[in-house]
C-alpha cells in the first residue's frame, strides 16, 4: 500500500472514530416536522388539506373561517406538529378544495360539517382536538354534537356560540339579509365583504401593529375569493350563517353535558366576533382557560406564537396520548 492511500486509510479510521463518539439520534428526530400538502375524494369532491406531525400524537383538526381557509393556519401547524398531529382541511368552495357550482353542491353550513366528518372518518381521524375560528365554530360544534366522544379538547378563537356574540352593529346588515332572503337588495348590500379592501381590514383591523401583518394571507385568499362565482357562494353561506342561532342551545347544551376542556385565545378587537360572545362561554365550561389577545379578527397573524405556547400548556394537561 503506497503513502497516499495509508493516509487515506487512517484519516478514513479518524474520522469513523470520532462520528462513532456522536449518540445516535432516530431519523424522525433530525429533521422539523414538514408540512405536507395533499387531496382526498370525499365522494365527488376533492378536499385539499395540509398534514403534519407524528400520526401516533394526538391529532388536532383545525376548521378556517372567512374568508380564508387552511392558509390562515400556514405558521401554526410547524409550531405544534412537533408534539401533535395536525391536519387543517379547506372547505368545498375554499382555498384549494373542490368548488362546486351551486346547482351541484348547497352551500350551507351543515353541509360543511358533513363533507368535514366524512373527510375526517375517510383518513382515520376517530379522536381529535378541535381548532375554531369564524366559520369553524359553527363547523365544528356540528361535529362535536354529532360525535361527542370524538372530542378531546377545544380551542375558540374568535369563534361564535351565542346571541350575545352577534349582538354588534356588524352584523346589522347581515340580519337585514337574513329577515328578506329574496331581496336582491339585501343580497347586493353585502357584495362588499367579497371584495379586497375588506378582506384586507379584517386582517388589519385592531392590530397593534400592521407591518406585523404579512400581505400574503389577504392576498391568498382573495385569489381564491375572485374566482367567477365564488362571491355568490360567499353570499350564500352569509344567508345560510342564520341557521346557526337556532342551534345555538344545542351548542351549549354539549358544553354543559360533556364539558370539554376549553382554551380561549380571542383576538380581543374583532368587530364581528366581539368578547360579549367570548365571555358567555363561561356560563357553561368548567375548564375553561380564557385569554382576551390584543389582536384582531385573525389573531395568528399577529399573536401566533403566543396562541401556539398557549395551545401546549392546555394541550399538554387535557389531551393526553392515543
Amino acid at each position: 500500500m503506497n503513502r497516499s492511500k495509508r493516509l487515506s486509510l487512517a484519516l478514513f479510521l479518524i474520522a469513523a472514530s470520532v462520528w462513532a463518539t456522536f449518540p445516535t439520534v432516530p431519523v424522525s428526530a433530525q429533521q422539523p416536522s414538514q408540512v405536507l400538502y395533499k387531496t382526498v375524494k370525499v365522494k365527488d369532491l376533492d378536499i385539499f388539506y395540509r398534514e403534519a406531525g407524528p400520526k401516533e400524537a394526538p391529532t388536532l383538526l383545525l376548521l378556517h373561517g372567512f374568508p380564508t381557509s387552511s392558509q390562515m393556519f400556514r405558521n401554526l401547524i410547524p409550531a405544534v406538529a412537533d408534539k401533535y398531529h395536525v391536519v387543517a382541511p379547506d372547505y368545498p368552495g375554499y382555498g384549494h378544495s373542490s368548488m362546486p357550482s351551486r346547482d351541484k353542491f348547497s352551500y350551507t353550513f351543515d353541509n360543511l360539517a358533513k363533507v368535514i366528518d366524512e373527510f375526517t372518518e375517510k383518513i382515520g381521524l376517530s379522536k381529535y382536538a378541535i381548532y375554531v375560528q369564524d366559520y369553524g365554530a359553527p363547523v365544528g360544534y356540528r361535529l362535536a354534537v354529532k360525535h361527542p366522544e370524538r372530542i378531546s379538547a377545544i380551542v375558540v378563537q374568535n369563534g361564535n356560540a351565542y346571541e350575545e356574540g352577534l349582538d354588534n352593529d356588524f352584523w346589522k346588515p347581515i340580519k337585514a339579509y337574513w329577515k328578506e332572503p329574496k331581496s336582491k337588495e339585501k343580497r347586493d348590500a353585502l357584495r362588499f365583504v367579497t371584495k379586497y379592501e375588506t378582506t384586507k381590514w379584517q386582517y388589519t383591523h385592531g392590530v397593534r401593529n400592521s407591518e406585523l401583518v404579512s400581505p400574503d394571507g389577504p392576498a391568498h385568499d382573495q385569489f381564491h375569493m375572485d374566482r367567477p362565482g365564488n362571491d355568490e357562494i360567499q353570499l350564500d353561506l352569509l344567508l345560510d350563517y342564520s341557521s346557526n342561532p337556532p342551534l345555538y342551545p344545542s351548542w351549549q347544551g354539549y358544553f354543559r353535558k360533556y364539558q370539554p376542556p376549553m382554551l380561549i385565545a380571542w383576538g380581543k378587537n374583532d368587530q364581528s366576533f366581539t368578547t360579549a360572545g367570548a365571555e358567555q362561554y363561561k356560563r357553561h365550561l368548567k375548564t375553561l382557560h380564557y385569554h382576551l389577545l390584543d389582536a384582531g379578527h385573525f389573531a395568528l397573524e399577529t399573536n401566533g406564537d403566543e396562541i401556539a405556547g398557549l395551545m401546549k400548556e392546555f394541550l399538554g394537561k387535557y389531551v393526553g396520548k392515543k
